[in-house]
C-alpha cells in the first residue's frame, strides 16, 4: 500500500511525502531544514531512502528550505527546466546538486517511482505531479493554481489518491484585510483555487471513483480546515452524492504533520 502526507501544507509552507515500503519521494521543502527533519523523524523515514525533491515552483513557501537541506544531505532535485535554472542561479539550489529536469507529458523514472509532470496556471513557471507507485499505485498533486485547465483534469483522472489545492473561501477572501490588489491575483486563473473550485472538482472525482482527497495550502488569513471540509460535503450533498465508507476527505495541516493517507 502507498502512501502520502504532508509535513506542512499552507501559505508558510509545504512539503509533502509520497512513501512506497521504505522509499520515498518528498514535493518541495518551504519551511527550515530544522522543521522538515523533525517531520521525517516523527514519521520514521531517513533521508537516505529518499529517492528525490519534486520542486513545483520558485516561491519561498516551497523552496525555503533546500539550500540548507541540500549543503547537509545530497539528494538529487526534480522539476521543470525554468525552475531549476532559476533556483540554481539564485543559489538556491547549492551548485553541486544534482538538478534533474523533467521532460512533460511523459513517465520519468525517479528511483522507484514513475514520475509525470504537468503544467499548472500561477503567475510563475509552475507543475504539478502524477506519481506511480512501485506497487502501481497512481497519486496527483496540483497546488497554486488558479485553474483547473485541460491538463490538470488529465493528470487528475485515475488517480486512487488526489492532493488538490483549496485555497481559500471566496467571501473571507473579498471581506477580509488583504489589498485589492493581493485579493485580484489570488482570485485570478494564475493565482489560488478556492474552496468551491476545489469542491466541484472533488465532486467529479468521487463520481469517477476516486475516494482519497487531501487539502493542501489552505490559506491561514483566507481559510480553515472545518471551512474547506464544509464546503466540499455541502457540494456532494447538493449533487444527492453519498460517499462510499472508504472516502476520506482530509484537510493538510498547516504547521505539522498531517495523518497519513493509504490509497
Amino acid at each position: 500500500m502507498a502512501e502520502f502526507t504532508s509535513l506542512y501544507s499552507g501559505s508558510s509552507g509545504n512539503c509533502s511525502v509520497i512513501r512506497c515500503g521504505k522509499r520515498y519521494l518528498l514535493v518541495d521543502m518551504g519551511k527550515s531544514c530544522r522543521t522538515t527533519l523533525a517531520g521525517l523523524k516523527e514519521l520514521g523515514l531517513a533521508v537516505g531512502d529518499c529517492d528525490g525533491i519534486l520542486v513545483t515552483h520558485e516561491h519561498s513557501d516551497h523552496v525555503k528550505g533546500l539550500t540548507v537541506f541540500l549543503h547537509k544531505y545530497s539528494l538529487p532535485v526534480y522539476g521543470a527546466a525554468d525552475t531549476l535554472d532559476m533556483l540554481l542561479q539564485n543559489r538556491i539550489l547549492p551548485e553541486q546538486t544534482d538538478a534533474c529536469a523533467l521532460g512533460g507529458a511523459r513517465t520519468e523514472e525517479v528511483g522507484a517511482f514513475g514520475v509525470e509532470m504537468f503544467p499548472t496556471s500561477h503567475d510563475v513557471p509552475c507543475v504539478g505531479y502524477r506519481v506511480h507507485t512501485p506497487d502501481g499505485r497512481v497519486m496527483a498533486i496540483a497546488t497554486d493554481l488558479g485553474v483547473l485547465t485541460p491538463a490538470v483534469h488529465a493528470a487528475l483522472a485515475g488517480c486512487g489518491l488526489v492532493a488538490l489545492e483549496s485555497n481559500y473561501d471566496l467571501h473571507m477572501l473579498r471581506t477580509g484585510p488583504y489589498p485589492y490588489y493581493l485579493r485580484t491575483r489570488i482570485e485570478s486563473t494564475r493565482g489560488h483555487l478556492s474552496n468551491d473550485e476545489c469542491s466541484a472538482k472533488l465532486l467529479e472525482l468521487i463520481q469517477g471513483g476516486c475516494n482519497k482527497f487531501a487539502l493542501c495550502h489552505l490559506s491561514q488569513e483566507n481559510n480553515t480546515p472545518e471551512l474547506a471540509l464544509r464546503t466540499v460535503f455541502n457540494m456532494l450533498t447538493a449533487a444527492d452524492v453519498v460517499p462510499g465508507p472508504e472516502c476520506v476527505v482530509q484537510a493538510q495541516r498547516r504547521s505539522e504533520v498531517s495523518p497519513i493517507l493509504e490509497f
